[in-house]
């Protein structure tokens, strides 16, 4: 069962679990659930999505309950006119604690042309650990607020690994060591991206929206040992 976060006869929001692939794709594999029939099930209603998260991302995802809201939706997210945050655990230390990666990306074909994308992130809390891996004995790791600007394909996951600071669990773009470290030490198995709050105003009524995403047990449980507190609405 879904959680929804949010209902109304125009838009669903829900909480889409990590490693749940939203929709068919040739870039999901051989995944054989998908969160879009999930929810046409467990509603029983036909639902249209209005963006989308990548498979291994947890958070708010936003679905229209007809094509014309999908529509007007899409053009909010295309007009950079939605707010989007994200929570995101990496290996190091960002340093400064607050700025903008202003990197161009390609979109899903890395060979493609690369268009400008811009991603504002935060550090809110740090770790030292006592477990030794390759020349280090303790390693560090950080709890980064990210928001795009842009919205490239892997746009946050991209630009964290371009400045030296990738997200914790990313096969594609990460470190190999350290992911098998928290599934070794943390006993975490997924990756530690999660939308967190989405903000956009509601397609019929005009109303702000502010929806907020609980994080799952194994990334909430991961804070707790960290010490880490996020701020709540």
């Amino acid at each position: 069962m879904l959680e929804i976060l949010y209902r109304d006869d125009a838009l669903i929001a829900v909480n889409k679990p990590a490693g749940l692939a939203v929709h068919r794709s040739k870039m999901v594999g051989n995944a054989e659930e998908f969160l879009i029939d999930q929810l046409r099930e467990q509603i029983g209603d036909s639902v249209y999505l209005a963006h989308r998260l990548d498979r291994a991302t947890s958070g708010v995802l936003l679905v229209a309950r007809s094509k014309e809201v999908a529509a007007a939706l899409g053009e909010q997210f295309m007009g950079r006119a939605v707010r989007k945050q994200y929570l995101v655990v990496v290996r190091g230390w960002p340093d400064p604690l607050e700025g903008v990666i202003d990197y161009a990306l390609p979109g899903s074909r890395e060979t493609g042309p690369r268009r400008e994308a811009r991603t504002q992130y935060r550090r809110l809390a740090t770790i030292e650990v006592p477990i030794e891996l390759g020349r280090y004995p303790r390693q560090r790791y950080a709890l980064v607020q990210a928001e795009p600007e842009s919205g490239r394909f892997r746009q946050i996951r991209k630009h964290l690994a371009h400045i030296h600071h990738p997200v914790i669990g990313d096969c594609q773009h990460g470190r190999g060591d350290h992911n098998r470290l928290y599934k070794q030490h943390f006993g975490c198995h997924r990756m530690l991206l999660h939308a967190w709050r989405l903000r956009f105003a509601h397609p019929r009524t005009g109303a702000v929206m502010e929806l907020e995403a609980p994080l799952d047990d194994a990334y909430a449980g991961l804070l707790r040992r960290f010490g880490w507190t996020v701020e709540q609405e």
